[in-house]
C-alpha cells in the first residue's frame, strides 16, 4: 500500500547553493508520480529566509499547476517554450543542468494537495546545513 501512495504523490528534491554573485540558487526536482515525470526548475534569492519564502511558494504553485506543466511534460514538441513560459510566469525557471547537488533534501506530497509548513521545517533545516557546511569548507574551519 506505501508503494502505491508513493507513486501517486509528487516528489520533491530540493538543493541551495551560493552563486559568485553572493545570491542563493534554489533548485528543485519535481517528480509527479501520477504522470510519471520530472521537472526540473530553479529561481534564484538574495536572502536566505527570502529563498525559504520563495521555496513554499513555488512548491506551492508546482503542486496547483500540476496538471498544466504536465502537458508540457507529455507534448514537449510542440512548443519548447511552452514550460518556461508557464515557469517563468510563476516566478520560476527551467534548470537545463544535469547535475544536481549531493546535499539535498527530499520529501514528498500527495498529488494537487497543498504544501504544508510542517514538510517545510525538516526541510529548511537540512538546506541551511549544507549552506554552513559548504561555508566552513570555503574558509578551513
Amino acid at each position: 500500500m506505501a508503494a502505491k501512495s508513493a507513486l501517486s504523490g509528487n516528489e520533491y528534491r530540493c538543493a541551495i547553493e551560493r552563486n559568485q554573485n553572493g545570491k542563493y540558487s534554489v533548485r528543485v526536482r519535481a517528480a509527479f508520480g501520477n504522470h510519471g515525470w520530472m521537472l526540473p526548475v530553479y529561481f534564484l534569492a538574495g536572502t536566505f529566509d527570502g529563498a525559504m519564502k520563495r521555496l513554499a511558494e513555488a512548491l506551492q504553485l508546482l503542486q496547483r499547476h500540476e496538471q498544466r506543466l504536465w502537458f508540457f511534460g507529455r507534448e514537449r514538441s510542440d512548443d519548447p517554450n511552452f514550460a518556461a513560459d508557464l515557469l517563468e510566469s510563476i516566478g520560476l525557471q527551467l534548470d537545463r543542468r544535469s547535475e544536481f547537488p549531493q546535499k539535498v533534501a527530499g520529501f514528498g506530497v500527495p498529488s494537487e494537495r497543498p504544501v504544508s509548513a510542517v514538510q517545510l521545517a525538516p526541510i529548511r533545516k537540512v538546506l541551511a546545513e549544507s549552506i554552513d557546511n559548504v561555508r566552513a569548507a570555503a574558509y578551513g574551519d
